[in-house]
Parts: C-alpha cells; structure tokens; sequence
C-alpha cells in the first residue's frame, strides 16, 4: 500500500482544508466494516440516491441529518423483549454512516421502503455560479461612430 504525505501542500495552498479533511478521512475509514450494505446511485446529472439496506429496521429506530456538508444516518434497533434465537441471521447492530456532499448537494427526503432506506439528493448550482453567454456589442452595426486618432 503506498502512502502520500500532503502535508508540503498545507503550506502552499489556501481554502483546500475541506479537499484535505477528505482525503484524511479516507485513509482512516479504509478498515472499517461497511455496515449496513449501500449503493449509491446516479440518476441524472442533478440527481443522486444512496440507497441502505435496513432489513428489521423501523422508521422509529433510524435517524437521518443533513448538517452542512455532511449527511449522517443512524440507526439503533430497540429492545422488545428477550427472544430466544435458534440462529440470528439478520444484523440489528447499532450503526453510524456518513457521507460527505458536495458544495451545493441538498437531502431532498428519505422514505424507507421493504427494508430499504432511499435518500434522494439534488445538486442546486446557484445561478451566479451557471456559466452564462456574454452579449458581444458590435458598435459599427448599430450605427456607432468610430472615434479616429488624430496624428499630432
């Protein structure tokens, strides 16, 4: 496994801190256990889903929040009763993800379905940041007169 040090790059870059959190991170999630099962789905351009899957789950017994750019979603089975399993198959373990969004990725909703938990999210460029044409003004067309140097 090959190893990078960022650090020379602290000292030559500014506003990169968010960039570099990431990638720190990363590095320290890469052994941990990767429960419950996710998939993260494109479904346009704008347009995203992160889909969990939550089998035993009550919508009761998970949390959902959106607090700037992170997405967390929890989850804590509650006990009713004391059963006696033969087998227990079916994970009810406690469980914290996180998902980091991008600048401008809003959580539009969440609906858990067949054990399913789907959270619909939606990128929302703000429309000073949308590439926009420039008119080109073409003064000899309308009518401008050209201003000529005078040689002196």
């Amino acid at each position: 496994m090959r190893r990078y040090n960022i650090s020379p790059l602290w000292r030559s870059t500014i506003g990169f801190d968010r960039v570099f959190d990431l990638f720190d991170a990363a590095r320290h999630t890469a052994g941990e256990a990767n429960y419950p099962p996710c998939n993260i789905e494109r479904l346009s351009d704008d347009r995203y889903r992160i889909s969990l899957a939550l089998a035993g789950f009550s919508p009761d017994e998970i949390t959902v929040t959106a607090e700037q750019s992170v997405l967390t979603i929890e989850g804590r089975k509650g006990e009713k009763g004391q059963r006696d399993f033969v087998y227990r198959g079916i994970s009810s373990r406690p469980f914290k993800r996180q998902f980091s969004l991008a600048a401008h990725v809003r959580v539009e909703g969440a609906r858990l379905d067949n054990g399913l938990l789907q959270v619909e999210l939606v990128r929302e460029i703000p429309d000073a940041m949308k590439a926009r044409r420039i008119p080109i003004d073409d003064l000899v067309a309308s009518g401008a007169q050209q201003i000529e140097r005078k040689a002196a």
